[in-house]
């Protein structure tokens, strides 16, 4: 029985467009390393399994295949349980414990130790379950750097560690010099969770500052019950700073000493005033030093907090790591643009992340959630930090974009649209940074003036518009938006990769958009409160930053590549033979990419809610309750 007419009609059709295939491609010239496809003609719908071959070895057997396809059966070589246990356990340790932990360490919670001592338990045996594996699987990946980077990584959290046990140690040194009567309560409390009460911490830190002025002495007792110190858990950064104020607080004393002893000889020498003048010196001596111990205390937490926080991102890179070499990807002249993809994509997806953070309410402390900074303090706004890792971003990848190149190959289109994009991050964070700056900013207010100055040398005071209370700086958000709109229109060899290079473009400039919306209804009532205000656009444009730095990762050629050859839209793919050509009928949906993503960045932000919540939970039992009135 022959088939229906309009069947015939798509096997024709199929037919023709097979031959056109076969014979342009003789005629086309490759333009650029993994787009073998000419950029002006329109996207394939069917994958030329015989040019992917020719441009790309074929994918080999990989830990998966062993694992889950039943490759090698038969050599006692299957063991998913193992690797499932190691992905279970450092997922546990790094996207749990580890973020558990610093929420419990930002507010000083003394129960951190047992964070940290669950991420070791959890590292170790996520680490013999893989030592286990790699031992009883063959090597199916040569040059994984899986192992060597993961162990980096220990070795740096290690570090951290480290520096709270020495902490530790100095408080039970401290505790048995000291004339406290030990008791298992006393000892726990002080030299295990490091809890002093508000006398023992500060009285030593201002004993030289309280010699008799009443003026320094309401300082101390107003330091002593400011919020900041309500809580008695020390930080192992504040110890280090400690001896450098007690030596001070030592100078200082020996001073007194010294001036109760030759108060006659020096009145004779140097005049009545020479003990006013000596005790000056040593006041600006002393608070020189205190200055200085705070500024490297300040520099050191900072460091501290950083590389505490960059741990978890850390895990994210070993987690796409781990993915790639289980899968058996990204090799050979899939490596570049698997590279790119996978940090690009994940850079977005972090900030993304981050952003949503920002929205729930972190990095308040540092006027970073959409409101004014507590205590009026001057830290570098949010926007000079996106602004800092877009030109870094972009005065790095203006060079790299030629990794893989030989001396004296011409530009290739590709090369040429990357490069542009990468001088765009540089220039546009670079005028970010300026924007931010606040002496740019009064260089540019000072051109409202006019040159002659007022007659009588009087100073002229301006009163600022509302709107210089915030950053309204557009640029970050511009270079984004950009990204998104150039990556859309990215010419692609087949049209399931130009949709997927959509998608993920108009996430990226659905983002930009929104941030731009933020800026306007802000820039109408600039926030006033210490409050996270919330706008409810960050946190749209943070899920489709996430989302299309996601699908970014996504976008591979290798990955969409095979989910072409597995139609994974349900619908069966079909494989022909036409003049010693192979073909496969391209039934891939865009809607299977974009759910999972959606998915995965849902799950991602409701833990993100949960970590912020936590943390705000814990503050709320460590700090005074604080009442909230109604704006009015």
């Amino acid at each position: 029985m022959s088939p229906p007419r309009p069947l015939r009609r798509v096997h024709l059709l199929a037919l023709i467009t097979a031959l056109f295939i076969a014979t342009s491609n003789a005629l086309l010239a490759t333009r650029d390393e993994s787009h073998h496809h000419n950029a002006h003609a329109a996207p394939l719908t069917m994958l030329n399994e015989t040019e992917v071959t020719m441009y790309h070895a074929p994918t080999p057997e990989s830990y998966y295949t062993i694992d889950w396809d039943g490759a090698m059966v038969g050599e006692g070589t299957r063991h998913p349980g193992l690797m499932m246990a190691h992905i279970i356990f450092m997922s546990l340790a790094f996207f749990v414990a580890l973020p558990i932990g610093i929420a419990m360490r930002s507010v000083k919670h003394a129960g951190r130790g047992f964070a940290v001592v669950a991420f070791w338990c959890l590292c170790a045996l996520g680490c013999a379950s893989g030592g286990l594996y790699k031992k009883l699987t063959p090597n199916m990946y040569e040059g994984a750097v899986h192992s060597k980077q993961g162990y980096l990584t220990l070795l740096l959290a290690l570090s951290l560690s480290a520096i709270d046990i020495f902490s530790i140690a100095r408080r039970i040194v401290a505790f048995f010099r000291s004339d406290v009567k030990f008791t298992l309560k006393a000892f726990w409390q002080t030299a295990i969770l490091g809890r002093r009460n508000d006398h023992d911490r500060f009285g030593a830190e201002y004993t030289g500052l309280v010699v008799g002025e009443a003026e320094e002495f309401e300082e101390a007792k107003l330091g002593l019950s400011s919020p900041d110190r309500v809580s008695g858990d020390l930080d192992p950064i504040d110890e280090y700073t400690g001896d450098t104020a007690q030596w001070a607080n030592n100078v200082h004393h020996h001073h007194r000493h010294y001036r109760r002893q030759s108060t006659a000889s020096e009145g004779t020498v140097f005049g009545t005033s020479s003990p006013t003048r000596s005790s000056d010196k040593i006041q600006e001596v002393k608070g020189a030093l205190i200055s200085k111990a705070g500024l490297v205390q300040r520099i050191s937490k900072g460091i501290f907090a950083v590389v505490e926080r960059s741990l978890v991102f850390a895990g994210l890179w070993q987690t796409l790591l781990g993915i790639v070499i289980y899968t058996g990807g990204c090799r050979q002249n899939y490596l570049n643009g698997c590279l790119a993809h996978l940090i690009k994509g994940g850079i977005f997806w972090s900030y993304g992340v981050v952003t949503f953070a920002r929205f729930l309410g972190s990095f308040a402390e540092l006027g970073w959630a959409w409101n004014q900074a507590p205590n009026n303090k001057n830290y570098a706004s949010a926007e000079f930090t996106e602004s800092f890792v877009i030109w870094l971003y972009g005065a790095t990848n203006m060079w790299m974009e030629r990794f893989g190149a030989h001396a004296g190959d011409p530009f290739t289109t590709k090369q040429i649209q990357h490069i542009g994009i990468a001088v765009m991050f540089c220039f546009a964070g670079l005028i970010g940074m300026g924007i931010e700056s606040k002496l740019i900013r009064r260089w540019l207010a000072s051109s409202a003036f006019t040159s002659s100055s007022p007659s009588d040398g009087a100073v002229q005071t301006v009163e600022e518009p509302a709107s210089y209370s915030a950053s309204f700086n557009p640029f970050p958000a511009l270079v984004i938006g950009v990204t998104g709109a150039a990556m859309a229109a990215h010419a692609q060899t087949y049209l399931f990769q130009v949709q997927i290079h959509t998608l993920w473009g108009n996430l990226l400039v659905a983002f930009s958009v929104l941030r731009c919306f933020t800026y306007f209804f802000l820039w109408i009532n600039p926030p006033k409160s210490v409050l996270p205000s919330r706008p409810p656009t960050e946190a749209l444009g943070a899920f489709f930053l996430a989302c299309g730095g996601l699908v970014f990762m996504f976008s591979t050629e290798e990955l969409t590549i095979a989910a072409m050859r597995r139609g994974r839209d349900g619908k069966p793919y079909k494989t022909f033979d036409f003049y010693n050509e192979l073909f496969t009928l391209i039934c891939t949906d865009v809607m299977m990419f974009l759910n999972v993503a959606v998915a995965i960045t849902c799950f991602a932000f409701c833990w993100t809610l949960f970590i912020v919540g936590f943390k705000g939970w814990l503050k709320s039992r460590v700090n005074p309750v604080v009442s909230y009135g109604r704006s009015a």
